[in-house]
């Protein structure tokens, strides 16, 4: 490869680098950028088959050039740590549903571990087709700039941000408008807000532009503060264009074999989606009433599973709030589930008075910010939903944070005096919604509120003599990440899908609820461990792949109850393998899918061992994940827990104290989540204290001697 770089006379253009369009090969560039704003160096670095064929692509490409950044552990705040952007040898097909996901990669200042996080939009593909299998951005700069990759004509540059603005629904647009050169549908932009700049919890904003809307929208990579890390390394947007989009772009092994398989997938989708869950009119807020019902969906920082006026918040309230159309995140996405609101008049902050677009809201955030924070009015959430997506903050992490803390307020652990005057009690939308504009400039509590539970866990120790024990029991989270929306006291196989989990408790790796407390498929801890072996496993492989999940188990087929195996509904994953076999002629198995997935899997395990977690005592939880802290907890489900402490011989209720009932059950099911641990442990191939063993490593090919020199301290 001929490249040069090139010095613009342009005083905003700081570096300028050339680089050769070459057509993609069965899936892959073969090439990564690496851009450092410190010093404004900017690469092309090879990907060697041995990368492919260990990494795949996506997050495994992302862990492995952040492993390469730094020799020992990194410091999310420190100028080595990466930003690292991938999509995967199948992402970007626009003939097979889900195909458009990117996957960040970085250091997070919330847990100090690796964080993954996966989002739609157009970027992940467009900076495929610009010519690249992965970003890779390292260093800090002194001022804001803006990294543009142009796939259209070969070239990248670093450019100064002066006069651009901060928050996203205002610098989108503007990004279109300056580099788009008139066609904005080629245009996709990465961007944090001012919020992701004063808080640990910053998400980061990719977009598509909307021809029939012509607006921006966005879809947000969430968790674990990589919109803080982006901002904290001064990049106030990333922006690639492409405009030569086809249908063969990836340049597939067997372009007939793909389009069967993709024709196949997308016809059914649109046949049975209207019929299951109306993903292409509602999104995701079907869910809301359906976790209402299982006494699932998270009211008042978890210590409840459902409310009467959870209806208020379910799929009726939006469906005619959200705009009439397609909502893809990404082209020939027949899922669909991408929504958005036309006109909404905001009621407070910054842009009080305005109407403006608003993207979603989907389930995590109905749930998190209107149920577990004690409210259901809808409009309320749809605000929220508006600021943390401009404002660039999580609206998970945002969600768990204050139901936390109104928690901690009406239990009198801080008061009035500690929050400024804000009377965060739960239900109150005006104190909710003002400590939100306060996390977007780090003032008053919301500069506390902003850093996450953990954070404030030590603070309420040290600032208000709070009782760690309760904090510890209360506050929900884990490994430092918060958790998402959903109730996990009767399911324990979900306690290990939050809890056993890489970055912490997401339920992208597993989400086992269902199959384990509805359906009772895996009722002994062999079953339970094999769950918590293959969901991960396979859940792991859309992330390599530039894929959505949606697709595969949110719509399944019609005769899908039947099969041997309906939890894993296999006739979707008979069609991804289709998928990859057609785009990379590597012809594989099912098995040799999940092998792909563990070889990753278990690196990242790895790397969490040498930023110095990834043990035992990390994969812990806090025991309202398990079961009930408090006495009215236990109060409000009084038969279901007498129940079972009588049908388990744990307790004979007869007669027995709330206190004590609480105890009992506490010491059983904490006993039954550590020997969950045990059972898990052994199945994934790890010693007693979480750690892969030398015979893992050696047997998925990753044995590379800084590996095994690692891992052997621990064995």
């Amino acid at each position: 490869m001929v490249s040069s770089f090139v010095e613009s006379d342009d005083s905003l253009v700081w570096k300028r680098f050339e680089y050769p369009l070459c057509p993609i090969e069965k899936g892959y560039n073969n090439r990564t950028l690496y851009v450092n704003v410190s010093d404004n160096t900017i690469k092309s670095k090879p990907v060697t088959d041995e990368m492919k064929k260990t990494f795949t692509g996506g997050r495994g490409f992302g862990l492995w050039l952040l492993w390469n950044a730094k020799k020992g552990k990194i410091e999310a705040d420190e100028p080595d740590n990466e930003i690292c952007v991938a999509c995967g040898p199948l992402g970007g097909t626009t003939l097979f549903p889900g195909s458009g996901k990117s996957i960040v990669v970085t250091v997070s200042p919330e847990t100090g571990s690796i964080i993954d996080s996966n989002v739609g939009g157009y970027f992940g593909p467009y900076l495929k087709f610009a010519g690249w299998d992965a970003l890779e951005i390292q260093g800090k700069a002194e001022k804001d700039l803006v990294i543009v990759i142009d796939g259209d004509v070969g070239v990248v540059s670093i450019e100064d941000a002066e006069g651009l603005p901060t928050d996203t629904h205002l610098l989108g647009p503007a990004l279109g408008n300056k580099y788009s050169k008139g066609n904005l549908k080629a245009i996709s932009s990465i961007s944090a807000g001012c919020g992701a700049e004063h808080t640990l919890i910053g998400c980061l904003n990719f977009s598509w532009f909307d021809n029939a809307r012509k607006s921006f929208h966005y879809k947000q990579a969430g968790r674990g503060g990589t919109g803080t890390v982006f901002r904290d390394k001064k990049i106030k947007a990333v922006v690639v264009k492409f405009s030569n989009m086809s249908a063969d772009i990836n340049h597939p092994d067997d372009f007939e074999r793909l389009k069967k398989a993709g024709r196949a997938y997308t016809k059914e989708i649109r046949t049975l989606d209207p019929k299951q869950n109306e993903m292409a009119k509602i999104g995701t807020t079907h869910l809301v009433t359906i976790m209402n019902d299982y006494d699932l969906l998270p009211t008042k920082n978890y210590k409840y599973g459902s409310h009467p006026e959870a209806p208020k918040l379910g799929k009726e309230a939006f469906r005619n709030k959200f705009d009439p159309g397609f909502d893809g995140c990404w082209m020939g996405c027949s899922v669909a589930c991408s929504h958005t609101i036309k006109g909404f008049a905001l009621k407070t902050g910054f842009y009080k008075g305005q109407e403006v677009w608003v993207d979603g809201p989907e389930y995590e955030t109905i749930a998190g910010c209107g149920s577990n924070w004690g409210i259901y009015d809808p409009d309320f959430v749809t605000e929220v939903n508006f600021y943390c997506d401009t404002y660039g903050l999580d609206t998970i992490s945002v969600a768990t944070s204050v139901a936390f803390v109104m928690e901690c307020y009406e239990m009198g652990i801080i008061d009035k005096k500690a929050t400024g005057g804000l009377d965060l009690r739960f239900g109150n939308k005006e104190a909710a919604l003002e400590l939100l504009h306060q996390m977007s400039t780090g003032e008053g509590f919301g500069g506390i509120a902003g850093q996450g539970i953990r954070k404030m866990k030590n603070i309420f120790i040290k600032e208000y003599g709070a009782d760690p024990e309760i904090l510890q029991d209360i506050g929900m989270e884990s490994k430092g990440l918060e958790f998402s929306e959903y109730m996990t006291k009767e399911s324990l196989a979900q306690q290990g899908g939050y809890g056993l989990t890489l970055k912490g408790p997401q339920h992208d790796e597993a989400w086992l609820i269902f199959l384990d407390m509805v359906s009772n498929f895996m009722p002994t801890f062999e079953q339970k461990a094999e769950a918590l072996y293959w969901f991960p496993m396979w859940r792991t492989w859309f992330g390599l792949n530039g894929l959505c999940k949606l697709p595969w188990n949110d719509i399944v087929p019609e005769d899908n109850s039947s099969t041997p195996e309906p939890a894993k509904v296999m006739k979707h994953v008979e069609w991804y393998v289709d998928y990859f076999s057609a785009v990379t002629g590597i012809n594989v198995n099912s098995d040799e899918l999940i092998k792909m997935s563990e070889k990753v899997y278990n690196f990242q395990r790895i790397f969490n061992l040498r930023q110095g977690f990834g043990r035992r005592e990390h994969d812990n939880i806090p025991y309202r994940a398990m079961g009930p802290v408090t006495k009215e907890e236990y109060e409000s489900r009084i038969d279901r827990y007498d129940a079972q402490l009588k049908a388990l011989n744990i307790l004979d209720p007869e007669g027995k104290g709330t206190e004590e009932k609480l105890k009992a059950l506490r010491k059983y099911r904490e006993a039954q989540y550590e020997s969950l641990k045990d059972a898990t442990y052994k199945r994934r191939g790890w010693t007693h204290d979480g750690v892969p063993t030398v015979k893992k490593v050696r047997e998925l090919g990753i044995d590379s001697p800084d590996i095994i020199d690692l891992v052997s301290q621990y064995q």
